[in-house]
Formats: structure tokens, sequence, C-alpha cells
């Protein structure tokens, strides 16, 4: 093998952390988190980062959330983010409109499974990311809702129509502000975070295809699997063994009191 991409960038550790008091990252490394709720910042950097914001930093380093938080989040290594630390002198908190393929790219790291996770995905989150410090506008109060929403209410929401009811705009108007700002459709962005958690609950408990679907807001097991087959490459049920086979789950369970069947 005359390449090894991996030398220059690859993930060390995936990060999907719900909480509501200061927390500490230990690892040391690179880190890139995207904040898909709530709104925290990092001790020793005033700035806040809000929904849909990005925090680049260094570890270990302490977070302190201003209120209960979501963060999704992956450490990087090789000789390429070894370059980007040298630079980072502290933390740099950006909102998402700096680097609007970051969201994704973060959501696609954490969907594949761990045998065959990219760091071609990974090179190019740290490609995305290098424009971060440029100036850019925090996202509009709309997008920050709407975000929220599809966090804590991912199970019941039956598309972009319900999400556009609840926010009380127009599905066009909702889906032309979100794609400006994250740089995908809310359509889209919904069916990545109901893939988060039906990989964390395949992965970890003998859930039923059917049940998994239903806790997720897929209208089925038949929906469930064309909709994973298509975004990671597997089935749902080649997953689930693969993931069986491993020692210890990266993940965890989203908290079972928040699904709803």
């Amino acid at each position: 093998m005359i390449f090894q991409p991996d030398v220059f960038c690859h993930v060390e550790e995936l990060l999907d952390l719900q909480y509501a008091s200061p927390h500490t990252l230990d690892s040391s490394g690179l880190w890139i988190m995207l904040v898909s709720s709530g709104a925290c910042t990092v001790y020793g950097h005033p700035q806040m980062a809000s929904a849909g914001g990005l925090i680049i930093a260094n570890g270990p380093l302490r977070l302190l959330p201003t209120q209960p938080c979501h963060l999704l989040g992956v450490r990087l290594d090789g000789l390429a983010c070894q370059q980007v630390e040298e630079h980072l002198s502290a933390p740099l908190v950006a909102a998402g409109t700096s680097c609007p393929a970051a969201a994704e790219l973060l959501m696609q790291l954490h969907i594949q499974p761990p045998f065959i996770r990219s760091c071609e995905l990974a090179y190019q989150l740290l490609c995305e990311c290098a424009t971060a410090d440029r100036a850019a506008d925090h996202l509009p109060p709309l997008v920050v809702a709407c975000i929220s929403l599809m966090r804590e209410h991912y199970p019941e929401l039956y598309g972009v129509e319900d999400l556009s009811d609840h926010l009380g705009v127009t599905k066009h108007h909702l889906v032309r502000v979100f794609h400006q700002c994250v740089g995908m459709t809310p359509g889209k962005y919904l069916t990545q975070v109901r893939l988060e958690a039906a990989k964390q609950l395949l992965c970890n408990q003998e859930y039923s295809l059917e049940v998994v679907a239903s806790l997720c807001g897929f209208s089925g097991s038949n929906y469930l699997c064309r909709v994973f087959k298509k975004q990671t490459g597997q089935t749902p049920a080649s997953w689930r063994k693969q993931a069986m086979s491993t020692p210890k789950a990266e993940q965890p369970l989203p908290r079972e009191q928040e699904l709803f069947v």
C-alpha cells in the first residue's frame, strides 16, 4: 500500500453526550463537536455555543452547560490534526454557518459502524472546519428552535409539515432558511437524528426491528431497513450482528424514558 490516509487523519473517539452539569473530556487530541441542542461554554473561553454551533478544541477540556445540552462530536488524530492542534491556542466556538457541511459529516461518522468508519470522512470534516474561524452570524432563532424540536421530539414528529406547523411557519420558508444555514434540509437532518438513535438501540439492546422503528420515529421496520441500508450500506440486522460481536459499545443508549412507542 503506497498511501495510508489514516496516518494523516483518523477517528480516535466518538462523543454523543447529553448533560446538564459540568463535564470533563479527559482525552487529549483534537475535538470537533456540534451542539445539537441547548447551549454551553468551554472553561476558560467566554463565548457561548448554542444549538447548531461548533466547538473545536484541544483536549482535555471542561464543558459548562448554560442549559441542558446535547453534543455530537469526534476526537481526531494524525499528522494533519496535530498541525491544527499546534495552531489552536484556545478553544474555537463557531456558528454552524461558517462550515455548514460539518454537521452532516459528524452525523455520518456516527452512523457508520466502527469496522468501516472512513478516515476520508474524518479528513473531509477537518478540511470543512478549516474555515470555522471566519466571521459568521449566529443561527436564526427559527433554525435553533427547529433543531431543538427535532432532537427532543424526533420519535413523534411526522415530517417537515409537522415541524413547520409546530413552529408556525410555512414548509417552504422552513426548508429554505434551514438549508441555507445548516447545509441540509430539515427532513434530512431529522432522518439523521433518527438513524443516530436507531444505531444506538441496535448496538446495545435486543429490540426487534419493529420496536426500534417505533422508538425512533420510522413508520415501520421495512422503511427503517430501506433508509438504514441507503445511509450506511448495511441492513439493520447485519449492523446488529457486527455490533454484538464488539466487546464494548461505543455509544450510550438514548434514555428510554425519553423515547416514545
